[in-house]
């Protein structure tokens, strides 16, 4: 679903070179999660984390049996937090990209979702080289979404937020035509809302690999492989004994894993 800041990124690949891949007898396994993404995480008025990476991954570590914390963490720093060693792990619906293998190392997918518009349900749009030129869409910096269309689509106009959450407010308002982003956050964070009711999905779900991924995984660094095999391995237990897709039916009503 997201692309990383990768010139920033790469700064903190910087200080993790030189370290050795040792493997490490895991006892703690620290966790970020953005915490304002529903409903994979986001943070109540009370200040606490919830959300379905917020379970998995306490699931995950009471299968492998080590602590477990989780903090949030802004998008835009959650890999360079990673590779200064803030934190041992993303799971943020981060998708697994080719570009973000440069500098994080993922687990196998514990989810998958297609990109896609969502525009106000009385607007069509035409999907086209021609019919997006001058379109007006938000994104959230540094996604997927953004660097697809800016690869693209360069004759759009598009405008970046920090969260969806902001881009939502001026799709209301009409200052964007349409908002390009993972189909799961704009289903949970818009269209189930009430006042999402007069917006919709327009247009194909994009899937292809080169550009959205292969599914969504945990990132560790790259150096961490016994981490990253700890986790594989935490995640085909919690597949296998029913537990993924008992956490994942309190958020989403159908299989994320398998998601078209």
């Amino acid at each position: 679903m997201r692309q990383s800041v990768l010139k920033v990124a790469l700064l903190g690949m910087a200080l993790t070179a030189t370290g050795s891949a040792v493997a490490k007898d895991w006892k703690e396994i620290k966790f970020s999660v953005e915490g304002a993404y529903p409903p994979f995480s986001y943070t109540t008025i009370d200040g606490e984390l919830k959300g379905f990476e917020v379970e998995l991954a306490r699931a995950l570590c009471e299968e492998l049996q080590v602590t477990c914390t989780i903090r949030a963490q802004d998008w835009d720093g959650i890999i360079p937090a990673l590779l200064s060693r803030k934190n041992d792990a993303i799971i943020a619906a981060m998708t697994i990209t080719p570009e973000r293998e440069k500098s994080v190392l993922f687990t196998i997918p514990y989810a998958r979702v297609p990109t896609r518009f969502v525009t106000k349900v009385e607007r069509e749009i035409e999907f086209s080289e021609k019919g997006m030129d001058g379109l007006k869409v938000g994104v959230q910096r540094a996604t997927i979404g953004d660097k697809y269309l800016a690869a693209q689509h360069p004759n759009v106009d598009v405008a970046r937020y920090g969260t969806f959450d902001e881009a939502f407010m001026d799709l209301r308002s009409g200052r964007v035509d349409t908002i390009f982003g993972g189909a799961i956050g704009l289903q949970s964070g818009l269209l189930d809302q009430p006042d999402g009711k007069g917006f919709h999905f327009s247009g194909p779900s994009f899937t292809e690999e080169k550009w959205f991924g292969r599914g969504i995984g945990i990132a560790v660094r790259r150096q961490d492989t016994s981490l990253a095999e700890l986790l594989n391995k935490g995640i085909l237990a919690l597949r296998e004994k029913g537990i993924h897709q008992q956490i994942a039916s309190n958020y989403f009503p159908y299989d994320i894993y398998g998601v078209e």
